[in-house]
């Protein structure tokens, strides 16, 4: 199999894997902002990265979607093995990091889980 050819096929994996197999065709304004945020995920994870940096992942998502978009990362990370740092003001999320560091007023801080 040639290198374009795996890549086209780790691209269908992942869309798959984030829940997007069916809307591989279409165009990413007909997508609403939670699959344009999966097929984010599924574009970084694709890479196959050894450290994935992730700012704000659930920034702009609802609740309900924030939570789905977080599982994904998470079980992602988990299947991959890729180091995943995120970036987030969501308390909620960052309590499900194995680690926290907080920044505060200039200082770089670790909190207990």
């Amino acid at each position: 199999m040639d290198t374009h050819t795996q890549c086209e096929q780790r691209a269908r994996d992942f869309l798959g894997r984030v829940g997007l197999a069916e809307r591989l065709d279409h165009y990413p304004r007909t997508l609403s902002g939670g699959e344009q945020q999966r097929v984010a995920i599924a574009r970084a994870f694709a890479g196959l990265p050894a450290i994935l940096f992730a700012d704000e992942p659930t920034g702009n998502l609802d609740r309900k979607t924030a939570s789905h978009i977080a599982d994904l990362l998470f079980a992602l990370n988990r299947d991959t093995g890729t180091t995943l740092i995120l970036v987030t003001h969501d308390e909620q999320l960052a309590t499900r990091c194995a680690r926290r560091l907080r920044m505060e007023e200039g200082q770089l801080t670790e909190t207990t889980p």
